[in-house]
């Protein structure tokens, strides 16, 4: 008989080790809903989940046990939510592995009824997601036979298992390992001649959507665990070469008669490459790492995606590491992150920062985004975690006059998230100081909120012209360009008033506009509009307008950037014009930005969405011109429209 469930709780507890697990979780959870055996209760164990892993578990009925990053082990997580739990028995679970039928937890935990078994694990397959030698070494390793392990070496795994509590209380799991405390608990209770039981029908669907760097880093620990707990040492690293050569064509003969060797190829040797350096490398280096205070940087792994501009026309999505941050810094989950065509200047090596030496690659590009904040550094007092917020473009150094006076773009030490010298939002997270934050207001969706970036620049240039709201008599416009800029300009400019025409060379980017404006392929609205605004950047476009342009006309440019081309003042001063430069935007403009759009139009700007992997698709979009705006929805939870 076992000892009785802790203060008259449940039969069994089901812990669940995460960080950043949402993707999953929800499936875990609706799976341990089907379950036919009901007396059990669920212990999370979290480990500074910077997604929404602990609001999931919470609105399932789970019980949070917090864990900062820092103090992270495999032992040491499983000890911890152990300790908060109730049951006799401890159902092991990884947060991404996900029961497979209704009878997962009453097969998994019915051998420990009997007093023999010290552990129950269950077996494991491969999800469609995961890569294909994973998937075939799940087969091998969790066969469809059941086994009794009796011995001294046994084999367990805690991504599916489970204990008796009276157990762990006399032997917890080994705070030190790396990987492998499941092997070293089994191993223990083996030498005291209690059994292990394998049940293959209590079964999980195990996914892993690992970088090769992650693949390599978890079997790097592995084998670094697997000569800590005896279970590898050096002379048995022929053995690991001659297994992984084996498997490998065997998963090459498996996928060719499968009619798929060719899509395959490629990944399966990467695997096995992968795995077996990682697995090799860890044993020989474990000679070296005995020291329980050396083993933490092993232990926990917070990395994210970003894609990464390396040189012009190279760009690639790599695993960065969620870094420390600073005072006045905040870390923001990106939501949305929209494409400017200045980002495909910088894949194009095209941009002016990157041919005069002032930017440098590599870089994240995106500066149109928003994004949720999920930690606040030192001395940060205005924004807290769950805040929904925007960031600014043109950040300068804070402490010059021009920062003072909320001109950055006159800062000598500026820089420009995603475009210069500091990473921007094409990423999972990012880092931002605090003081270039603003909040979204709570009824504007994220989706929009990443247009504050573009209508912030349009507000700044429009003050620049003149024609701020209330600024005098309504004027006729022409706006040359219906993109992004040219729409938003046009948009605001009618909602104060003025007579607005649009001009465009392609009549589907007008479509959009609607029946309050005028639209036009030809430039005829030039010889009598006293404002315009040039938002294409095209030098020929810019010299047709400085020719045709009425008398007395205000040109404001907002394109960028035109390329050199002999000029003469004597048109803007013959002719009585004046012409205006703007750039960026400003503290102030970001605010008014926030607060204007509920008010604009902004449907046509949202509708094109994809997700941070398809970047490369989203870009031929853009060069496309088929569409107002692309984004990158960076959150995939998200579902905003």
């Amino acid at each position: 008989m076992t000892a009785p469930a802790k203060g008259g709780g449940p039969e069994t507890s089901i812990v669940i080790r995460a960080f950043n697990e949402e993707r999953w979780l929800p499936d875990v959870f609706a799976a341990l809903a089907r379950q036919t055996y009901r007396d059990f209760e669920v212990i999370l164990v979290d480990s500074g989940s910077l997604d929404r892993t602990r609001e999931i578990a919470e609105a399932n009925g789970a019980r949070i046990v917090r864990l900062r990053s820092e103090d992270f082990t495999f032992g040491h997580s499983l000890n911890v939510g152990i300790e908060e739990s109730r049951g006799a028995f401890i159902a092991i679970l990884s947060a991404h592995a996900i029961p497979a039928d209704e009878r997962w937890l009453e097969l998994l935990v019915a051998p420990l009824r009997e007093h023999a078994p010290a552990m129950v694990y269950g077996g494991q397959r491969g999800h469609a997601v995961s890569k294909y030698s994973e998937c075939r070494d799940f087969e091998r390793v969790f066969p469809d036979e059941p086994t009794v392990w009796t011995d001294d070496d046994p084999f367990a795994n805690n991504a599916n298992s489970a204990i008796k509590r009276e157990l762990w209380l006399e032997h917890p799991f080994d705070e030190g390992l790396p990987g492998l405390e499941d092997i070293e608990w089994a191993k223990y209770w083996t030498e005291l001649e209690r059994i292990i039981v394998y049940e293959p029908r209590a079964a999980i669907i195990h996914v892993h959507t690992e970088s090769w760097a992650q693949v390599r880093r978890r079997y790097y620990r592995e084998g670094m665990a697997a000569r800590w707990v005896g279970k590898r040492i050096l002379r048995h690293l022929p053995m690991e070469f001659s297994r992984e050569a084996r498997w490998l064509l065997a998963d090459l003969w498996h996928a060719l008669r499968e009619g798929r060797l060719l899509a395959l190829a490629s990944e399966i040797a990467r695997f096995r490459y992968e795995k077996t350096l990682g697995s090799i490398k860890g044993i020989v280096d474990s000679r070296g790492l005995d020291s329980p205070g050396r083993r933490a940087a092993l232990y926990y792994e917070q990395s994210f995606a970003a894609v990464v501009v390396r040189a012009p026309h190279r760009a690639q999505v790599e695993y960065r590491e969620v870094p420390i941050l600073k005072p006045g810094e905040v870390l923001i989950r990106v939501a949305y992150v929209g494409i400017c065509g200045t980002d495909l200047e910088i894949l194009e090596g095209t941009l002016g920062y990157y041919k005069s030496g002032m930017a440098s690659y590599p870089i994240v590009p995106g500066h149109e985004s928003s994004g949720t904040i999920v930690e606040v550094g030192p001395r940060v007092t205005h924004l807290a975690k769950g805040d929904r917020v925007v960031v600014e473009c043109i950040q300068g150094c804070g402490e010059c006059a021009a920062c003072a006076s909320d001109t950055a773009i006159r800062c000598e030490a500026r820089k420009e998230v995603g475009v210069l010298n500091q990473d921007g939002a094409y990423a999972e997270y990012m880092v931002a100081r605090s003081r270039y934050v603003h909040r979204v207001p709570d009824d504007l969706p994220l989706v929009r909120a990443a247009l504050a970036e573009p209508l912030a620049v349009v507000l700044k240039a429009l003050r620049r012209l003149g024609a701020a709201n209330g600024d005098g008599r309504p004027r006729s416009v022409t706006v040359l360009g219906a993109g992004t800029i040219g729409v938003l300009a046009a948009r605001v400019l009618a909602l104060r008033g003025h007579r607005v025409t649009v001009t465009d060379r392609e009549p589907r980017r007008l479509e959009a506009l609607g029946a309050e404006f005028t639209t036009s392929t030809s430039l005829a609205s030039l010889s009598t509009s006293e404002w315009i605004v040039e938002a294409t950047g095209n030098q020929q476009l810019l010299s047709q307008v400085m020719r045709e342009s009425s008398t007395g006309s205000a040109i404001l440019l907002l394109g960028f950037p035109y390329g050199r081309e002999p000029f003469s003042f004597e048109s803007v001063v013959a002719f009585d014009r004046s012409v205006i430069g703007s750039v960026g935007s400003s503290s102030r403009d970001f605010a008014d930005a926030l607060e204007l759009m509920p008010a604009l139009d902004l449907r046509h700007f949202v509708g094109q969405s994809l997700p941070l992997a398809e970047y490369e698709r989203a870009w031929e979009l853009v060069r496309s011109r088929r569409h107002l705006k692309v984004m990158l929805r960076v959150d995939q939870t998200l579902a905003e429209a």
